[in-house]
């Protein structure tokens, strides 16, 4: 990975931070419950959220991480037709104008989001910017392709535990989520400086590689353990909707 042609200090921003919390973990089944947006540069930090009224029952084992539960949302959150396009469009906004979105585990949240909107009749992201969605920045992936002999789990937690990294706020609330995001991000820059010089679709390029590799490899694994379900999916950082 030596294209650092027109590459830009983009590591000072702008940067898009998005996550969301949901009623589970089925990226084409399972709702929004929260989501929170922010947009970093170099000396500005704005965080947007919603809480959104997913339609659904919210399952009491979610419910127990995030913090929000149905009767919670439905007496307090928005309704999600109008709280998905809200989000969608200030994504689609940022992204048109080139700034990388930023999510821990990105293919969770993008497809989701993709899902849900497709569920309630609005244009997914790819379909607002005639493209898919680039470039997005995943530590999750980052961490997985450059420290990828490290021991031990890679949840968000165990990346800010790892950098050092301290905030406000517990874990699992969307916008602390984002935050930690973008400071884990920063961290790593840091920590494997080379990528600060790597143009921006070079990046997001690489990264796509990356998580293919890793998925295939960690696939292959679960065979020789005779573990049943379907792995992981090689897409990254959205994955293929599910016909029908």
């Amino acid at each position: 990975m030596d294209d650092t042609a027109d590459h830009a200090a983009w590591n000072g921003g702008p940067l898009l931070g998005f996550d969301t919390e949901t009623t589970g973990v089925d990226v084409h089944s399972d709702r929004i419950v929260t989501a929170a947006v922010v947009l970093r540069t170099a000396t500005t930090t704005d965080v947007r959220t919603w809480l959104v009224d997913p339609g659904v029952e919210i399952p009491d084992e979610a419910a127990a991480i995030h913090g929000v539960t149905t009767e919670h949302a439905r007496a307090h959150g928005r309704a999600p037709r109008q709280a998905l396009e809200e989000i969608a469009a200030v994504l689609a906004e940022h992204s048109r104008a080139g700034v990388p979105v930023v999510a821990y585990n990105a293919a969770f949240d993008l497809t989701l989001l993709d899902a849900e909107l497709a569920r309630h009749g609005l244009p997914t992201l790819p379909q607002r910017l005639g493209r898919p969605v680039s470039p997005v920045l995943d530590p999750l992936v980052i961490d997985r392709w450059q420290d990828r002999y490290r021991r031990g789990k890679r949840r968000l937690g165990d990346l800010v535990e790892l950098y050092g990294i301290t905030g406000e706020g517990e874990l699992h609330s969307a916008d602390v989520d984002v935050l930690a995001t973008l400071d884990v991000l920063d961290a790593q820059l840091h920590h494997f400086p080379e990528l600060r010089a790597v143009a921006l679709d070079a990046l997001h390029s690489a990264q796509r590689d990356a998580h293919h590799r890793w998925a295939t490899s960690f696939n292959a694994w679960r065979r020789t353990k005779g573990l049943e379900g379907p792995g992981a999916s090689t897409a990254w950082p959205v994955e293929p909707p599910v016909a029908g």
